[in-house]
């Protein structure tokens, strides 16, 4: 894709169908419609609430549209006392800092070859290690937040009755509370004060409506803050306005450095960005009102509300970026123009009108799924941050059908067609140096935010990804050619907006090359590409990502080298950030033929060729990877019995990394199945025990891979237990998932290793971040426990926790184009529902003991099921947009 192409341009070469999955999608409810009590079990299940302002930001709720981002705190940090000091942050998918530049290092493909020979012909790990730091080059830049909308109300007493909550099927965050002793205030319940938040994908701004029970009793001061260079002014009595630039330059926050944010005069040297905030008088019915008070404005660019009953206000917010590869320049003027644009529009649009809009886009996507894991625990009245911290007491499983709404509900919001994709914190952040800068790391975590959104039925918010990978592959063959020597296209562990693709580090004592140097996030990222289409069908789409997806497999081809024995490896090559003793007993990094990379050049290959098959083209190039993917050597199991990490047995330096790379081929990846190859499914299954057992899987997206494994291995009450450790260890009080930092990820660092004793507490006091890739990991492996379609068949219910008893899905989709529904009752399945999106013939398995008994279609006939000699797998043969009614009972055998 060319660097001129725009992501809408690009979204429309792609051809998508989408209209055919909105109208499946809501063919499935209108079939099954909802009874009262399920329509009061969504609303409880779908609802976070708590009793207190956030105590800080990472606390807060999250609202977005994909392009723009809210974080409510709901209050001061005074607690439920501050509840009048409302906080919201502020953020744009592209104001990052920085722009386009050259991060590629020609030396690189000189000490290419050296690496090479000190590796396969001298066994001198830790000396390949220094080559390959020579190899690497700047780091990235960061995502930049724009600022906050800050509104302090004045309140003459206490506050009572406080409630804040983020509605998920709504998509709207509501703060209410009580303030008495007021002059006209009710004597019994004081004035009612309600504030609701949301973000709209029609309208394209965030919509605050603030309101007082009593008429003429707001009032208050509406301001913009930012930490960023910026500037505030009042345009008009009911305008604000916030213009500013993002730094030149952001150093990721893992680095000391003296002057980590740097600003440029310079035009296009750092973005610049513009916010505006309109101020309506709205009267007790919503509607606007130049009776209710009044609103003026202030020569500090703030705004004052008097005397008033509900005040509207409407934020837009633009920046400069005009695409990966061009310089931001673009003219304030313009900038501010396309801030103002969205609120002129809206702002003649009634309240109502609004809220309409943005609930039917926004339930369009949030209904499409439902889920009940049942209320047996009637833990469900408390409030969200007291079910998280008495888990443990009272493991209640219907919290997780919250977190997986949870999860859903953030990937809709923080990744639409024609936005940037979900970074390592969605779309929000409140720091100049975000942690890991929230950028797109490629080894794990860009491609974890992903997991769920095909099988949870989200499949157009995968696009902004393939978009990226599209760019990416641009900047990447470049790369490839100049730091490789190499055909196609590379790229490597970090990605941000201007889309680098080579490799980060400077060289540095702390760049390890485990994590700056891994080549293959290429291959892992085209998997995505691939999915797509398994689950929509759309060639259109396939044909357009056919030339990206055999970019990278020239690449591999490039990459690989001969391994002395008549086959073929990878060197350099990382288990993605472990390490491992080298036969001297020092700690080294770089090696060959790594599992992972095997991994990731067999799927890869495979898909290619079903590609080209599918899309009747380039049958010569399928040869060729067909021949070349002969030659890769086969899977080992190592001394453990575990699935080997590396192409030599290595003792590992940390036992239990986080990282579980060489687990790939078993999830995300489907090459390894019980059922395909046992044998190496329970070498998989032991590497995976001593990960765990070592201390492994103790941030929260490890904690949500382990899960994704266990279901793959089919072993449902393994995985929740690992999901009672995720709510346990790495949840917020808020469901948003944790990463340890300072002390705390110090010592399980060290746990990991096999260290007695914590290291060092010069990494700062414990505490934890928000990062978003275990809600989303997690989201992913509750559906994989209910639903899966990896291994040429369609599973359901394959790794049932017993703790689940009584449940149902409703929703979920399959490779091959069906949507789902499920239920069961004592762990066993009850029925199921079929919906064809199109043709096809699919193999169905239920529980073991269990079979299909009996299926009907849409007009009740009843349809042939097909028994297998395995008595729990049917197969059945479906006509687009019909829904078949399946039965399961016992087993006769």
């Amino acid at each position: 894709m060319g660097s001129s192409s725009t992501r809408r341009s690009f979204l429309s070469l792609l051809g998508l169908t989408y209209a055919s999955s909105y109208l499946s999608s809501a063919s499935v409810n209108a079939i099954a419609e909802s009874s009262s009590e399920d329509t009061k079990y969504a609303s409880t299940e779908s609802l976070l609430w708590f009793e207190q302002p956030a105590g800080q930001w990472v606390d807060a709720v999250p609202l977005g549209n994909g392009r723009l981002g809210a974080m409510v705190l709901g209050g001061g940090l005074g607690g439920t006392s501050d509840a009048g000091r409302e906080r919201i942050t502020l953020n744009e998918d592209t104001l990052w800092s920085g722009a386009p530049s050259d991060w590629n290092n020609p030396d690189a493909e000189h000490h290419l070859p050296e690496v090479r020979k000190l590796i396969l012909q001298q066994g001198k790990y830790q000396a390949a290690d220094q080559e390959c730091r020579k190899m690497q080059g700047p780091y990235n830049q960061a995502f930049e937040p724009v600022g906050d909308v800050l509104i302090t109300l004045d309140h003459p007493s206490a506050v009572s009755g406080y409630r804040r909550e983020l509605d998920l099927d709504r998509g709207v965050a509501t703060v209410r509370y009580s303030v008495s002793g007021a002059e006209g205030a009710n004597a019994e319940v004081g004035d009612l004060y309600i504030r609701e938040v949301f973000v709209s994908a029609p309208a394209q701004v965030i919509v605050i409506r603030l309101t007082c029970s009593r008429k003429g009793a707001l009032n208050g001061i509406v301001r913009f803050v930012s930490l960023l260079q910026s500037k505030t002014e009042a345009i008009d009595d009911n305008t604000i306005r916030l213009i500013g630039k993002a730094p030149s330059v952001s150093i990721p926050s893992y680095l000391h450095n003296d002057n980590p944010i740097q600003y440029s005069d310079a035009e296009g040297v750092g973005m610049r960005f513009a916010a505006v905030l309109d101020a309506q008088l709205l009267d007790s019915n919503s509607h606007p009102s130049a009776r209710d008070g009044s609103v003026t404005r202030a020569q500090d660019g703030t705004l004052a509300i008097k005397n008033a009953t509900s005040v509207l206000l409407l934020v837009g917010i633009a920046t400069g970026y005009k695409g990966y590869a061009q310089i931001p320049d673009m003219p304030l003027a313009e900038i501010v123009a396309a801030a103002e644009r969205p609120v002129a529009s809206a702002k003649v649009i009634s309240y109502e009108s609004l809220y309409s809009a943005h609930l039917k886009d926004h339930q369009a996507l949030y209904r499409r799924v439902r889920i009940d894991l049942g209320k047996e625990f009637g833990s469900s009245s408390s409030s969200t941050d007291k079910r998280v911290s008495e888990f443990a007491a009272n493991p209640d499983p219907a919290l997780l059908a919250l977190y997986f709404n949870l999860g859903r509900y953030m990937l809709m919001t923080s990744s639409r067609p024609g936005t940037q994709p979900a970074n390592l914190q969605g779309i929000w952040t409140d720091e100049l140096r975000p942690p890991w800068s929230s950028n797109w790391t490629s080894n794990i975590n860009v491609q974890m935010n992903y997991w769920p959104v095909e099988t949870c039925n989200l499949s157009e918010c995968h696009l902004p990804l393939a978009e990226m990978i599209a760019d990416l592959s641009q900047n990447g063959a470049k790369t490839a050619q100049v730091n490789y020597g190499a055909n196609g296209w590379v790229s490597h562990h970090n990605i941000d907006l201007w889309r680098q693709s080579a490799p980060v580090g400077m060289g540095t004592e702390f760049a390890t090359p485990t994590w700056a140097n891994f080549a293959m996030s290429g291959p892992w990222l085209c998997a995505h590409l691939w999915e797509h289409y398994l689950f929509t069908g759309d060639e259109s789409f396939l044909r357009k990502v056919y030339p990206i997806m055999r970019g990278s497999a020239e690449f591999c081809l490039s990459w690989m080298v001969d391994d002395g024995k008549g086959g073929l490896t990878t060197c350099p090559s990382f288990s993605t950030e472990n390490t491992f003793f080298a036969p001297n007993g020092t700690t080294a990094s770089t090696s060959f033929g790594c599992t992972l990379d095997l991994a990731l050049i067999r799927e890869l290959s495979t898909n290619v060729q079903q590609a080209a098959t599918v899309l009747n083209t380039d049958f010569a190039f399928a040869a060729r990877l067909s021949t070349v993917v002969k030659r890769l050597p086969d899977y080992q199991i190592g001394r453990w019995g575990q699935l080997q990490e590396w192409a030599i047995d290595y003792e590992e330096n940390q036992p239990g990394q986080r990282h579980m790379s060489h687990l790939y081929p078993v999830y995300p990846g489907s090459e390894i199945t019980p059922r395909n190859n046992p044998r190496l499914a329970q070498a998989a299954r032991r590497s995976v025990e001593r990960r765990l057992a070592n201390g492994g899987a103790y941030t929260g997206w490890s904690r949500a891979w382990v899960i994704g494994l266990w279901a793959r291995l089919e072993d449902g009450d393994m995985a929740w237990e690992s999901l009672k450790m995720l709510i346990e260890h790495s949840t917020g009080p808020n469901l948003f998932d944790t990463h340890p930092l300072g002390e705390t990820l110090e010592t399980a660092i060290a746990t990991s290793s096999g260290e007695k004793t914590a290291r060092s507490k010069s990494a700062g006091p414990p505490h934890s971040i928000f990062q978003i890739d275990g809600n989303f990991g997690a989201t992913a492996a509750i559906a994989e426990l209910l639903l899966q379609s990896h291994d040429k068949e369609v599973a359901l219910l394959p790794a049932l926790p017993i703790a689940w008893k009584n449940g149902s899905i409703r929703g979920l989709r399959t490779r091959g184009g069906l949507e789902v529904a499920l239920r069961w009752k004592d762990g066993k399945l009850v029925d199921a529902e079929l919906l064809a999106l199109r043709d096809g013939t699919h193999r169905l398995r239920v529980q073991r003991g269990l079979r299909l008994i009996m299926a009907t279609n849409t007009k009740g006939d009843a349809v042939d099921l097909t028994p297998d000699k395995d008595r729990e797998i049917v197969t059945i043969r479906v006509r687009k947009g019909q829904q078949y009614h399946l039965v399961a009972g016992v087993s006769d055998k």
